[in-house]
């Protein structure tokens, strides 16, 4: 009996320590693919992609205990990294009641039909540098294949380790827009040379604006699937490691969340409702309120962190203690699944595109519904300022429906008849709103309060007061934009609209009467306005 004790005990060892050298060695790989890459991001990205002198510096004094490290499962399987991105304006989506990603994916040549630019490999690797930032932001990814030559290998431009090759994953149809805007360049450093003579200035700015495109690199994690995978499951993830930063933390699903790819996206339709919303009662007849829109997309499960949560909760909370009425803040957040149930009142999901812009629009348009108008965006973006909403369908890729562009935001803020509108940004890449909104003149009342990417904007105003003048809170604070002489009058009043320093001071009573919430409004400046309107 103690002889058998003992060999059963021996197995278990045995068991155990070939577990523990296999997990040994595959870290040893995962190690070298980090390490090489890592020092490839420190000396060579910048040289492959646009990105900003005081990033480049940053990137090049990185510690590798900075950077949250991603790898694909390992497997027998090859996969595919799909990004939001993969389609362009140029490239349209597949149509959706076509949309069959199982019989495609079990054929491999079909892959370049379903994700053009994307090809097979044995493994995806990807380094965050900044893995406290929401998305997007830059992202570097590797594509890692096995049994390659050496002289393969520096064809397809990679990193030869002996085993593996490593090769810089870049943005889809990068190197052709590259090409076009070298050529451009080309052609203006040729006409300069004709007029100035050849000189190393002029060579200089070819570098420079060949690099300043900003359509290679990459800002979002990929969704990485098998081949042959038709359930799409994300293969991505990241690798708890006291060498690494610590992994973000996703917030936790409080309930199922299926695709709605059998939904016609292209059409707002009864069956595509999760959770009715209906605009029109926000604004009663003979009342004028203030309203608030807060959006945060999400975009998928993995970018999806608490904190998204807390900020729609932070900001929700001053609004309410300003004295919006909580019917009238609407929030749409991710997707069906995010939030328990009990916690949904006044929020819905981010999936239904139309929803939330004919909701903007209504509220936006209609004669005396809005006083103040805030809208607090906390979304993943692009590069170009389009926020990306949830990945309804699970197929990685942000197609019409699920992308809210700039040019569509200011669509659907032109002409706005509430007194302000306030926009409050909690985002990446701001700049593309801020350019446009400075050259409209169909926006003269939208004010941009909060866009820079260091201000934490649910944070910044939490402290606000109803007696708290909006001019005063921003100069107080570091998210204080440049503002013209007429937008001071906008901003020299309380978030609900009370003028600042009146003589005497308004008492908290007159506060909320006249005000604070909501207000009747006379018959007669009501039908007067809408005889005007019409």
């Amino acid at each position: 009996m103690k002889v058998q004790w003992v060999c059963v005990s021996l197995l278990g060892f045995a068991l155990f320590f070939g577990e523990y050298r296999g997990s040994e060695v595959k870290f040893s790989r995962l190690d070298r693919w980090v390490k090489t890459g890592f020092q490839y991001l420190k000396l060579n990205l910048c040289r492959r992609v646009s990105l900003s002198e005081s990033e480049c510096k940053r990137l090049s004094h990185l510690h590798l205990s900075s950077v949250a490290v991603y790898v694909s499962e390992s497997s027998s399987e090859k996969v595919l990294a799909i990004l939001p991105d993969s389609y362009s304006a140029e490239v349209p989506a597949p149509k959706q009641n076509t949309y069959a990603v199982t019989p495609a994916l079990k054929n491999g040549k079909r892959n370049q039909d379903l994700f053009p630019g994307s090809a097979s490999h044995d493994a995806v690797l990807v380094l965050d540098p900044s893995p406290g930032e929401s998305f997007g932001h830059p992202v570097v990814l590797f594509y890692v294949d096995f049994n390659v030559t050496k002289k393969k290998c520096g064809h397809m431009d990679g990193i030869f380790l002996g085993e593996e090759c490593l090769t810089l994953g870049l943005k889809t149809r990068c190197v052709n827009q590259l090409k076009r805007q070298r050529s451009r360049s080309d052609r203006l450093v040729g006409r300069t040379r004709v007029r100035r003579g050849a000189g190393p200035s002029g060579r200089a700015r070819s570098a420079r604006s060949e690099r300043s495109g900003g359509v290679c690199e990459i800002h979002f994690l990929p969704l990485v699937v098998g081949v042959r995978d038709g359930n799409r499951t994300q293969r991505l993830r990241c690798v708890d490691h006291p060498d690494f930063a610590a992994c973000p933390q996703p917030l936790p699903l409080a309930g199922p969340s299926v695709p709605l790819s059998s939904c016609e996206l292209s059409k707002n339709t009864r069956r595509c409702h999760q959770q009715p919303l209906a605009s029109q009662r926000s604004c009663r007849l003979y009342q004028t309120c203030d309203h608030a829109i807060l959006l945060s997309g999400g975009w998928q499960e993995q970018i999806t962190y608490q904190r998204h949560v807390q900020n729609l909760q932070l900001f929700h909370k001053m609004l309410r203690n300003n004295g919006f009425h909580k019917e009238h803040i609407k929030t749409f957040f991710a997707g069906n699944g995010q939030v328990a149930a009990k916690d949904t009142e006044g929020m819905y999901p981010a999936t239904e595109k139309e929803v939330i812009r004919n909701h903007i629009a209504y509220v936006c348009r209609k004669q005396h519904c809005a006083d103040t108008l805030v809208l607090y965006l906390n979304s993943p973006t692009c590069n170009d300022g389009t926020m990306l909403l949830w990945d309804r369908n699970h197929n990685g890729i942000a197609e019409l429906k699920e992308r809210y562009s700039v040019g569509e935001l200011l669509s659907d803020l032109a002409g706005c008849r509430a007194r302000r509108v306030l926009l409050f940004l909690e985002q990446s890449y701001s700049g593309a709103l801020t350019k446009r909104l400075r050259s409209s003149r169909k926006h003269p009342n939208v004010l941009l309060l909060s866009a820079l990417p260091w201000v934490h904007a649910a944070q910044a105003w939490a402290p606000l007061q109803p007696s708290h003048c909006l001019i005063d809170h921003l100069t107080k604070s570091a998210a204080m934009p440049r503002v013209s002489e007429w937008a001071l009058g906008l901003l020299n009043v309380t978030l609900a609209g009370a003028p600042c320093n009146a003589t005497p001071p308004l008492s908290d009573a007159e506060m909320r009467r006249e005000f604070m919430g909501c207000q009747n409004l006379p018959t007669a400046l009501w039908h007067q306005g809408h005889r005007r309107g019409n």
